[in-house]
């Protein structure tokens, strides 16, 4: 296939057959596990769950609908969106910072998510919140992160791409010394080694009611980067052909760094720190479908959303019955790929692969 892929039609069969392949990803992976269930009970507990009533047969253990309903589906969907979260938000920074290197955490948002999970599970703050107290503590360890970030940055209104960059560096740094500090402090061995796993990435204690707060920030947060899919293609060319052209840099600049602190910090918030996915997708998503926003952000979502259902996978049946962190999943995969793809590609970001 020769890429990228330019034509329309091509295009829409592209993702087509992505979605095809997501389809597939989600059927496959329910049914993988340490407990064997037949496929054709599949649809058939989704679908009595779903209208809460019994529309077929109940003729499988209640066990496996609450395995299928409880555990496999809900953390398969999140799964999904994470994937597809931080495949946006990694499209977004490169666009910003013009660093076809940069991901979803070069602002220190990740950092700062680590520090407020890992004070809720090693400090016990926020214990009123019971089952969401995780989940709150690292969105609100997110929004402290990038506030601080903003205020230096922003000294004295002299804000660049690069001094966003290094001052998110610099915090993220101070976080992560921060997490390792209470890491280091605290004796109770069951609480460090829960940290250090949620530190690497899990989906494994996902909820039904994870889903729709993720799944409303996700789609919103989306579509905003979407809509000024022009604007950023604009500003990869600079902030002065931009300006030129009738681009607010400075309002589009405010506007995707809001959207995609609020779509990572809600994602970090319920899976974890989870790497390389940020960075790599976009690059794949550029090298088939070229450099147009308007293009690579639904291939993105896409992809995103497969390769963490899978790397999930890997996550579950590679130490069966144990579990590995999936952040350690998706550097194995993603390292050796990225690396593959910048020694086969001499594009930086916006550029199309040769």
């Amino acid at each position: 296939m020769k890429l990228p892929i330019k034509n329309k039609y091509n295009y829409i069969v592209f993702c087509m057959f992505l979605i095809l392949i997501l389809i597939i990803s989600i059927v496959i992976s329910t049914l993988v596990g340490s407990v064997n269930i037949k496929s054709g009970w599949i649809f058939k507990i989704i679908a009595n769950n779903l209208l809460k009533y019994n529309l077929f047969e109940t003729v499988w253990p209640a066990s496996v609908n609450s395995i299928i309903w409880d555990l496999r589906l809900p953390r398969i969907l999140l799964a999904f969106l994470v994937g597809a979260g931080l495949s946006v938000s990694g499209i977004a920074m490169q666009a910003l910072t013009k660093n076809s290197l940069a991901d979803p955490y070069i602002l220190g948002i990740s950092s700062g998510a680590s520090t407020g999970a890992v004070a809720v599970i090693l400090l016990g703050v926020f214990g009123s919140f019971s089952g969401y107290a995780v989940p709150f503590g690292a969105f609100l360890g997110a929004m402290i992160s990038i506030v601080i970030v903003f205020n230096i940055a922003n000294f004295k209104r002299r804000s660049t791409p690069t001094r966003l960059v290094l001052t998110g560096v610099a915090i993220s740094a101070l976080f992560s010394s921060v997490t390792n500090l209470m890491v280091f402090t605290v004796n109770d061995e069951n609480k460090v080694r829960s940290a250090l796993f949620w530190m690497e990435g899990s989906l494994g204690g996902t909820k039904w009611e994870y889903i729709p707060v993720t799944f409303f920030v996700f789609v919103l947060c989306s579509l905003v980067i979407y809509i000024f899919s022009k604007p950023l293609d604009a500003i990869m060319l600079g902030d002065d052909i931009a300006t030129t052209i009738g681009v607010d840099t400075k309002s589009l600049k405010i506007i995707v760094i809001v959207m995609t602190t609020l779509l990572t910090g809600a994602i970090v918030s319920v899976s974890g720190v989870i790497g390389f996915i940020g960075l790599v997708i976009p690059h794949i998503s550029r090298s088939i479908v070229g450099s147009e926003h308007k293009r690579i952000i639904p291939v993105s979502i896409l992809i995103g959303g497969i390769f963490t259902i899978w790397a999930d996978v890997c996550a579950r049946i590679v130490v069966s019955p144990e579990e590995l962190p999936i952040g350690i999943v998706t550097s194995f995969i993603g390292v050796p790929f990225f690396l593959w793809l910048l020694r086969k590609s001499d594009y930086l970001s916006g550029g199309n692969n040769r």
